[in-house]
């Protein structure tokens, strides 16, 4: 994982990561936030797996894929506000494209399409040791 002093200009990231008890139990690390824009990443987990036998890794379980699209989403709507720390949005809709197992370390890639003053888009690309394996749009209501 990125040292979290070096990742990002919001070093609230980790005690918010830290108090949510589902983000903090995937172990979610922020590789990169900036304007508009949100990279994370998680460890490979036996845990997150779904156990159907395959040599090597079993691909990731897709609810931690599509956590993975919607926290990023979230992260990187964040730092359209003045104050990320303090933002208050929520996820409206959630669209999830699985392309191939996600198996491996995943690594979520946000970017914000539009962040007005009611509404977000995102558009998310998550990457595993197989290759690109889901893509994810999401729209949220923000009140700023």
């Amino acid at each position: 994982m990125t040292d979290p002093e070096s990742a990002t200009d919001w070093p609230e990231w980790t005690s918010f990561v830290e108090q949510h008890g589902y983000l903090s139990w995937l172990d979610i690390g922020v590789e990169r936030l900036e304007e508009g824009h949100a990279v994370i990443e998680i460890e490979r987990n036996e845990e997150f797996e779904n156990p159907i036998g395959n040599e090597g890794y079993d691909p990731v379980h897709g609810g931690i894929v599509a956590t993975l699209i919607d926290t990023s989403s979230a992260f990187a709507l964040r730092t359209t506000f003045d104050d990320p720390k303090s933002a208050r949005l929520t996820t409206t809709d959630l669209n999830v494209s699985y392309l191939r197992p996600a198996i491996g370390d995943l690594r979520a890639d946000a970017e914000v399409v539009r962040a007005g003053s009611t509404t977000g888009v995102t558009e998310v690309s998550v990457v595993g040791d197989a290759g690109e394996a889901a893509v994810g749009r999401t729209t949220y209501r923000l009140f700023r």
